[in-house]
């Protein structure tokens, strides 16, 4: 799977590739490639870094060049939070790291308005979908 990974590939027409020297394969991913499935915390408050392991071993520290981005769940609504590990390709949040985000939840003044969110790398993250 690891090998698979490292030749992964989603380009701007929003299809994802296995792509060697010699051949481009088109594969079927239905909702993110990889899973967050540890997350380690460092510091506190606005210093606060998270950091995420993915299931492949990729080893990413949230903040503006990876950024959490969250959607709306269907059906139900509820919020399914994403990592962005590198290029365009990204990491589906474990449950399991679902509940211990919010368990680091603070509220903060985003557009106008208190919202939970957590801090990374210097960067709010709203639990808000766009």
């Amino acid at each position: 799977m690891k090998l698979f990974a490292g030749v992964l590939r989603k380009d701007p027409d929003g299809r994802t590739y296995l792509v060697t020297p010699t051949e481009k394969i088109d594969v079927e991913v239905e909702d993110a490639p990889f899973l967050a499935v540890e997350m380690e915390v460092q510091g506190m408050g606005s210093d606060q870094q998270l950091v995420f392991r993915t299931n492949v071993d990729d080893v990413v520290a949230c903040g503006s060049d990876h950024p959490l981005r969250f959607t709306e769940q269907q059906p139900g609504g509820g919020l399914k939070p994403y990592l962005h590990v590198r290029g365009r390709l990204e990491a589906l949040l474990t449950r399991a790291l679902v509940h211990d985000l919010v368990a680091l939840a603070v509220e903060e003044q985003h557009q106008d308005a208190p919202v939970p969110g957590v801090w990374s790398g210097g960067v709010f993250f709203p639990f808000s979908a766009p």
